[in-house]
């Protein structure tokens, strides 16, 4: 079908031009008699609802910020059998965002609590809620450089507002008073006002240490465990299986048990 050119400028005054991409196919749809033309309307404009919804998860996902393009449905749950890939799902249902309610993924390096932790980020983009991805050091550096040009105030906003923050590598190291205080701030601002997920190598009984002040640790070690759904993720690392050369190593160890 030729658009007319008129027919053009009307959608795009009325910011609707989206429909021109599926335009053809439901007039022919129409034309051949396979759907009626207030199916024609519905259909329509279900398509470019689902255009702007598709356009606006791309923008999220794009302001969260992540390392890596990684999703749940593309998680190996058969490389971690002690992960039951039930109480995952239920996380990505996203009603602990509802709920208010944060997630603290626990194990040892490689074991994929970040493909995790970013595959929930995914899935809550997808379904309109506002994500930010950092590793707890990133964080912490840029807000030590907000003290020192006065923008404090306005950096530790980004942290606070989102409907989930992901906090990448938790307790790597120790923290200073002042990484100490912009935790509390953050952490203390967000209780049970907004999800928080963690990835951390530590059990949480070990973060207490981390903090210069027992007080302090107490006060925020208490805020990010409340409500929080502890997932202990064991096994053989994860990510030494998708390293170059890993899949044809396997193959030839097998081969030799053979």
């Amino acid at each position: 079908m030729s658009i007319d050119h008129h027919l053009r400028d009307k959608l795009k005054a009325l910011k609707l031009s989206g429909i021109l991409h599926s335009l053809d196919v439901r007039v022919a749809q129409t034309q051949n008699g396979e759907i009626g033309t207030l199916e024609f309307l519905h259909l329509i404009l279900q398509d470019e609802l689902e255009r702007r919804a598709a356009a606006a998860a791309a923008i999220r996902i794009k302001r969260a910020a992540f390392q890596e393009e990684k999703t749940l449905e593309g998680f190996d749950f058969g490389a971690l059998p002690r992960l039951k890939p039930t109480l995952i799902r239920d996380l990505a249902t996203c009603t602990f965002i509802d709920r208010r309610e944060s997630v603290i993924l626990y194990g040892p390096t490689g074991v994929g609590k970040t493909h995790v932790a970013q595959g929930l980020g995914h899935m809550a983009c997808r379904q309109g809620y506002r994500v930010l991805f950092t590793k707890v050091s990133k964080m912490l550096r840029s807000l030590l450089a907000a003290r020192a040009d006065q923008t404090w105030e306005k950096a530790i906003r980004r942290y606070i507002a989102p409907d989930v923050l992901i906090l990448d590598d938790f307790g790597l190291q120790g923290f200073t008073q002042h990484q100490g205080e912009d935790l509390y701030e953050i952490v203390s601002e967000r209780a049970m006002k907004a999800s928080t997920v963690i990835t951390s190598n530590r059990p949480v009984q070990d973060w207490l240490g981390l903090f210069p002040d027992p007080v302090m640790a107490q006060a925020v070690v208490d805020r990010l465990r409340q409500n929080a759904h502890l997932v202990v993720i064991e096994g053989d690392s994860y990510r030494s299986r998708y390293r170059p050369g890993a899949v044809a190593e396997a193959k030839e160890t097998k081969k030799g048990h053979e």
